[in-house]
């Protein structure tokens, strides 16, 4: 299906993991269900997912959170994949980004996992890294906390009052990457506010 754009967001199952930092590709894929009215139903490929539009005669987008846990979310990925028919190159990875300040978000197609378990993972199980990717930040930790254990703590007080906007930021890169190309979205995303 040529006109269709599959959205991953990665995270880990569960209560437990749903507000750490490790989860926010998830919550932007919640937000992103939420704007359309629609729900996550269980998929034959690991995964929750929707089906949608960004608006009539628009591209249709899958919007899904692999069932697994991050370090092996490529299953999932390339099992949506082939069921939608989707090209890497339309398969959007959402996924926190250590390396990136908080409250920032970055675009990019292909390059390297950057230490990020899940981004390993969808690469080798698409059999390429050549996938579009909104990379939101989390920033590192201060001081001497393991970054492992970092990205599995919630997100502090501070980060909340500000996490709406950054999810809601997040979501609205998605859909200008699947409505003006990633490019526009770049243009628009990447520029200080």
């Amino acid at each position: 299906m040529a006109d269709t754009w599959l959205i991953i967001g990665l995270g880990n199952p569960g209560p437990r993991y749903a507000p750490t930092r490790h989860n926010i590709g998830q919550m932007v894929i919640d937000e992103l269900v939420r704007r359309r009215g629609e729900t996550l139903r269980s998929h034959k490929a690991n995964a929750l997912a929707a089906e949608s539009w960004l608006r009539p005669g628009a591209a249709k987008m899958v919007l899904a959170k692999p069932k697994t846990f991050m370090n092996v979310s490529g299953g999932p990925a390339a099992g949506l994949a082939s069921f939608y028919g989707v090209a890497p190159e339309r398969v959007v990875v959402v996924h926190d980004e250590l390396d990136i300040p908080f409250d920032t978000i970055k675009l990019k197609t292909g390059g390297g996992h950057g230490g990020h378990n899940g981004v390993r993972d969808v690469a080798k199980a698409l059999g390429t890294p050549d996938f579009p990717r909104v990379r939101v930040g989390i920033g590192r930790p201060v001081g001497a906390q393991d970054p492992a254990d970092w990205v599995l703590d919630p997100f502090s007080p501070a980060e909340r009052k500000t996490l709406e906007i950054v999810v809601s930021d997040a979501a609205d890169a998605v859909e200008t990457v699947v409505e003006d190309g990633l490019l526009a979205a770049q243009q628009r995303f990447h520029a200080p506010r």
